[in-house]
């Protein structure tokens, strides 16, 4: 998943944000389409039944958190986004709270505290006015409705249970998320910047379409089968411990303390996220 920060950095060169988001979940859907096309049509009748459901988890899982991250970018910095995007936790346990009653023990808060103190140090780079000093825009909106959006598709997937397969569903949900996009990233093709079908594009499109997205949110629903929504979600602090280190191995950022310190938080925190719920 902390894949789509490469994709965040390099991708937008050559695609547009919205564009970017509708070809991808586009391409996401023509992949798997062939595999799982036979189950769908054979449970059709599910679809008349769930179809609502599938589209509002379309509209946020890759609607809302494909795009607003993007444009986010465009006026707001890294560190913000950063900083906004590892509330979306605390959103996950607190719609898990308060319409499932899902639980965590006190040693998994201070997990929690230790995630985000450790992510806060990694964005910070280590020190503390950093984070004082940071200025918000209208940018931070965007990333905060990221945020909110991936909670409730996180939430709202483990617990709209359905009668398609993980794949059959994911296909269904990447197909509305793609239609959701479609009118914004025609706007966008016309009115400011338009797509150019080149080597860049599919690159990045398909590359996007295959890491943070079939594998990434495949093995994210997975993981919530075991885990539940509120556990899974810690998850997310780990984007920005190994969004860091692709920034090092890929952009050439340099390797510092604080990133050997934030990681041993995170990591730390994640340990005691993992003990088991009652």
């Amino acid at each position: 998943m902390a894949s789509n920060l490469v994709v965040a950095r390099g991708g937008v060169e050559y695609v547009p944000p919205i564009s970017l988001a509708f070809w991808r979940w586009f391409f996401v859907f023509l992949i798997l389409l062939p595999f799982t096309y036979q189950t769908i049509f054979k449970n059709i009748k599910y679809l008349k039944r769930e179809y609502k459901k599938l589209f509002f988890l379309g509209v946020m899982g890759c609607g809302v958190c494909g795009a607003f991250p993007f444009i986010a970018g465009m006026t707001t910095t890294v560190a913000n986004m950063g900083i906004i995007y590892t509330s979306s936790p605390i959103f996950i346990i607190l719609i898990s709270s308060y319409f499932y009653k899902e639980r965590l023990k006190t040693v998994q808060f201070l997990g929690l505290g230790l995630c985000f103190i450790g992510v806060a140090s990694i964005i910070a780079k280590g020190e503390i006015n950093l984070l004082v000093s940071l200025k918000f825009t209208s940018g931070d909106l965007w990333m905060l409705g990221a945020a909110v959006g991936w909670a409730l598709y996180a939430v709202l997937l483990l617990n709209w249970k359905s009668k398609f397969s993980l794949f059959s569903r994911f296909t269904i949900i990447a197909f509305f998320g793609a239609a959701s996009l479609l009118p914004f990233s025609l706007v966008e093709n016309y009115f400011i910047r338009p797509v150019v079908f080149n080597n860049g594009f599919y690159f990045w499109t398909i590359f996007a379409a295959i890491l943070p997205g079939i594998i990434a949110f495949s093995l994210y629903a997975k993981a919530q089968k075991y885990l539940g929504a509120s556990i899974t979600g810690f998850t997310l602090y780990l984007f920005t411990v190994y969004g860091a280190f692709y920034g090092i191995f890929i952009f050439q950022e340099q390797l510092k303390s604080y990133h050997y310190y934030g990681a041993i938080l995170v990591f730390t925190g994640m340990f005691f996220a993992r003990k088991k719920t009652n």
